[in-house]
């Protein structure tokens, strides 16, 4: 007998939850104006909370919320939002006040068909005080560094001058999401406690219990209960795979700081700043700072890590007390099994540095709509693909996360000096390092359609972190016309938008004043 799948059942709201809920509703639920359609029925605990540390996103969240039909407009209005262009990194190289590199969004001009990392490597050689690779490459660096927003007033929803992402408030982005889905996407959401998880005779998953409302089934469930993993973890027995031999961090401190003044400048990127043993993420909202210290408890104590939180947030914030958030670095060994997919935090965790928590839910939730097994008969073809490529990008995640640390030449705590140990850096990566030492990294490096970082953005840490190659063997002379016009190309647009631009609060202000365009 045929099996058909016509029914879904997620375990956790959350962002897990609503965002997947989310995205496979706007594609296929009966809610959704699509006919027939799939049965959504979300089940969230009263009582359990959200992390609510997840405030970064990537640019694939504006394709995410415009595919979901929510108004760019609205989610500036309700979610504490502001524009995000990238990340800075602080003190990683050598921990001194002058240190720093970025991580823009905006792709390297000519890039890919145009390589300028060679032909930076060597005038930065030459030239003392060459401008950073960035700055070179790219006019973000320099938008960044005056605060300015990444589009205009006039610019229609979701598109920009340059490339960008959100900073957001997780908390009411939840609710915001949850009110769309339920009210726009036909999702039916219960407010339950899932008291028991009772299987079938093959293993699959038949039916939650819950305290009040009953018997909850599905012909497929999602599991986004967060760290708890109810489902794939507990009910399943899915084994978690520790990845704390590569990646230390282990606790985090959050706290949220308000500005001086509700007219601050808001800084148009998150902000990273290395400390002895871990760093400390800064992200600008519109009403108040999320601040944060995620740190290594094998190297230093929850007191001496709260003294140097303390001492960046500076005085007159005494009165904050940090929620302190254990860290698992790890996932679990399969992320689809029977007919139960994690996603979030269920599936597992590594430390925000490059904000791919909420991504991967992007990815994951973009796959298992895109891939929506028709019957129950044809869902452990497509769990085995959603594996394949999950662990692919779990795989890339670690070793993007691990480069930004054996890059740093600190020596003034044992965690940087640990993370740097051989034995420690996966294999995967001491392999393209060695590549690397003679021509930057190229898409030729990353052969799958599922990576998570473009080469660019590899060549962003790298050089950024003063890695430097040797392009002797290169001959560069035929190219260099070509390499010139692309650097001047670049200044003429750090020229012309770091004048037009507007401050990233001024455009944050007239968007919840005016609106955005409709696209």
């Amino acid at each position: 007998m045929v099996s058909p799948v016509r029914s879904i059942c997620i375990v956790g709201g959350g962002t897990a939850g609503w965002l997947t809920a989310g995205i496979i509703a706007a594609r296929h639920a009966a809610g959704s104006g699509s006919g027939g359609g799939l049965q959504i029925t979300l089940v969230e605990s009263e009582t359990i909370g959200i992390v609510g540390v997840g405030e970064g996103t990537w640019p694939t969240m504006r394709t995410t919320l415009k595919k979901m039909g929510i108004s760019e407009t609205a989610f500036f209005r309700e979610c504490n939002v502001s524009f995000k262009q990238g990340a800075k990194f602080a003190r990683w190289v050598s921990g001194k006040e002058s240190d720093f590199y970025y991580h823009p969004l905006v792709l390297p001009e000519g890039f890919p068909s145009l390589d300028l990392a060679p032909f930076w490597t060597n005038y930065a050689a030459e030239h003392e005080g060459a401008p950073s690779f960035s700055d070179a490459v790219c006019f973000q660096e320099a938008v960044c560094e005056l605060g300015l927003a990444p589009k205009l007033i006039t610019s229609p929803e979701y598109a920009g001058v340059a490339n960008y992402a959100y900073h957001l408030d997780a908390g009411r982005f939840a609710s915001f999401v949850r009110e769309h889905c339920v009210k726009n996407l036909g999702i039916r959401h219960i407010v339950d406690e899932v008291t028991e998880v009772v299987k079938d005779d093959k293993g699959d998953i038949a039916y939650v219990e819950t305290s009040k409302s009953g018997r909850l089934a599905g012909d497929l469930f999602i599991d986004a209960s967060g760290f708890r993993s109810l489902l794939l973890g507990q009910a399943l027995g899915v084994p978690f795979v520790d990845c704390s031999d590569v990646l230390f961090i282990d606790r985090a401190l959050a706290m949220q700081v308000p500005y001086d003044d509700e007219q601050s400048n808001i800084v148009p990127h998150t902000l990273a700043t290395a400390q002895k043993n871990g760093w400390i993420w800064d992200i600008g909202l519109q009403s108040r700072r999320g601040v944060g210290y995620v740190f290594s408890s094998s190297h230093t104590t929850a007191d001496a890590a709260l003294s140097e939180l303390r001492a960046y947030v500076g005085d007159g914030h005494d009165d904050l007390q940090p929620r302190e958030i254990k860290i698992v670095s790890g996932h679990r060994r399969t992320f689809w099994q029977g007919n139960c997919v994690a996603v979030g935090l269920a599936g597992g965790f590594l430390e925000p540095l490059e904000a791919s928590a909420l991504v991967l839910i992007e990815l994951s939730a973009d796959m298992i709509s895109a891939m929506m097994p028709a019957t129950r008969e044809t869902m452990d073809i497509v769990a085995k693909r959603f594996n394949a490529t999950t662990q692919y990008r779990w795989d890339r995640i670690i070793d993007f996360l691990k480069l930004h640390y054996i890059l740093s030449q600190r020596t003034d705590s044992k965690f940087w000096i640990d993370n740097r140990h051989p034995d420690s850096i996966p294999e995967s990566l001491k392999e393209q390092m060695q590549l690397w030492r003679y021509r930057a990294p190229g898409d030729q490096d990353f052969m799958s359609t599922s990576e998570m970082f473009p080469a660019a953005s590899y060549q962003y840490v790298l050089f950024g972190m003063g890695f430097r190659m040797d392009v002797s063997a290169r001959p560069l002379d035929r190219d260099i016309g070509t390499a010139q016009r692309a650097f001047a190309q670049n200044a003429t647009l750090k020229a012309k938008w770091t004048k037009a631009l507007p401050k990233n609060r001024d455009l944050i202000n007239k968007i919840k004043e005016l609106g955005l365009q409709k696209i």
